[in-house]
């Protein structure tokens, strides 16, 4: 058997992704948007308010404030050492988002509709930290808008979902001509996306009797999602970025002319 190195392990599931971010939504992906939409007009109003004003408030913070800042980037480990502690915060963050969403989907609807900016919260620190482990610095607010992209490729339809990944491949790239106003950032779009992906999920948990149960499991495997997705798209950019490095140093060597 031949060695494999960390890298050419996580090779085929990194491709695998990237596939399923590129299909093409199929007859599941639009009934279910059609679905959501159905639910989104019986929800009533003070729950879209809500929901709505939430992700608004979401979106600022993380281009313009500190709340969701955390520790400076860790050093360039290797890819297998920076993603053996990803894992494990990925593990305490679901544990974190199942045992709060018991809590409140036990307390009903009022408190379960109260959750909503702490869940939110929730996936934005837990995204953070993972783009500190990977070694981006929050700082650089082009790190912040891919931070919105990840959240919102893994909350939005398979539509939307094949524009976001086509505005984060060979990121490195792309974010050197992004405008310097961050306000730019389409999150108008980024806001409905999320809130119709959301509502089909977490509805059941403002259920009496059952929102605990459902809080639990939603929350976990919201998490769960949200954190195989950021894996995948740091890994991306890791490959990426070191693809381009070694295309730099290919042209710095001298010609055969030169040793002539």
């Amino acid at each position: 058997m031949l060695y494999q190195t960390y890298e050419e392990k996580i090779t085929p599931e990194l491709h695998k992704w990237q596939q399923k971010m590129q299909k093409r939504p199929n007859l599941v992906d639009r009934t279910s948007k059609a679905v959501q939409d159905k639910i989104n007009n019986i929800i009533p109003d003070k729950v879209h308010d809500v929901i709505t004003a939430t992700i608004k408030q979401m979106t600022r913070a993380v281009l313009t404030g500190a709340e969701f800042t955390t520790s400076l980037p860790a050093p360039k480990n290797s890819l297998e050492e920076i993603e053996r502690e990803v894992s494990r915060r990925i593990e305490f963050y679901k544990k974190a988002g199942a045992a709060e969403g018991g809590i409140t989907g036990a307390g009903g609807f009022l408190l379960a509709l109260a959750e909503f900016p702490i869940l939110i919260g929730i996936k934005m620190k837990l995204l953070f930290e993972i783009s500190a482990l990977y070694g981006h610095s929050a700082e650089d607010y082009r790190e912040r808008l891919f931070i919105l992209h990840v959240f919102q490729l893994t909350f939005s339809s398979q539509k939307q979902r094949q524009k976001v990944f086509e505005q984060i491949i060979q990121w490195q790239e792309k974010s050197k001509e992004l405008p310097t106003d961050i306000h730019q950032f389409d999150w108008k779009t980024f806001q409905q996306e999320y809130r119709d992906y959301i509502d089909l999920a977490k509805m059941a948990q403002l259920i009496p009797g059952i929102g605990a149960a459902v809080g639990v499991i939603v929350n976990y495997r919201l998490l769960n999602q949200l954190g195989k997705t950021a894996m995948n798209a740091y890994r991306m950019r890791w490959f990426e970025e070191r693809t381009l490095q070694a295309a730099r140093n290919q042209e710095q060597l001298p010609s055969p002319a030169h040793n002539q």
